[in-house]
């Protein structure tokens, strides 16, 4: 073979192993784009709200994917029947959650804390499912038990993807941590594994370059 056909050979691989590179290197950056940005990238902020409720361990409860979720009301919580079970719970936008009553620890009912959509009104104590409401905008709603507020008989619920989390800060009557985003492990999986084919992909040009070779298929 000649030194310029050589040449247009070693050209035609350097144009793939670029281009193979850019690709590798664009779908690493789009992943974990998709990890960090938006709502729901991490535990859900409440600012403070629930941290004195009996019941609430820092979990919260998944119900996405149902049409319906059940949250107890008057379980047992802050010294008696005075908890919502779960406290926190995460459905999903247009999902209908169904507030039960226990008929334990006298008369309860649903409000929101502050502004939003929640009334179940007057206290009732007959078991059963006294009140239900469906969510249709993204976010957390911070509700109470009015009676038993001060004891500690408070919930919330997480609805959708679009929410303030303790990653991002914001909302929830408090700040979210300080400190930067948390990267999923998929995107650092995949930013590793992109990081290799760089690697290796050069490093094959640089071989190619320095000693030369001639790899097309003979006639």
């Amino acid at each position: 073979m000649t030194d310029g056909r050589a040449d247009v050979s070693r050209r035609g691989f350097l144009r793939t192993a670029a281009g193979a590179t850019a690709v590798s290197a664009a779908a690493g950056t789009a992943t974990a784009q998709e990890g960090t940005e938006g709502g729901g990238g991490g535990p859900p902020d409440f600012g403070g709200f629930l941290d004195q409720v009996g019941n609430y361990d820092g979990s919260v409860a998944d119900a996405t994917g149902q049409d319906t979720a059940t949250v107890e009301v008057g379980v047992q919580a802050n010294g008696g029947a005075f908890g919502f079970g779960p406290p926190a719970i995460h459905v999903d936008n247009g999902a209908t959650v169904q507030f039960e009553w226990t008929g334990n620890g006298g008369g309860h009912n649903v409000v929101s804390d502050g502004d939003g959509p929640l009334d179940s009104g007057s206290p009732v104590s007959s078991a059963g499912v006294n009140y239900e409401y469906t969510f249709e905008e993204d976010g957390i709603y911070p509700y109470v038990c009015v009676p038993h507020e001060g004891l500690g008989m408070k919930g919330a619920v997480v609805v959708g993807t679009d929410y303030p989390t303790k990653s991002t800060g914001g909302g929830g009557g408090g700040g979210g941590s300080s400190g930067p985003p948390e990267v999923p492990n998929s995107a650092k999986t995949l930013g590793v594994a992109t990081s290799f084919v760089m690697v290796a992909t050069l490093g094959l040009a640089y071989f190619f370059i320095r000693y030369g070779g001639d790899y097309e298929t003979p006639e």
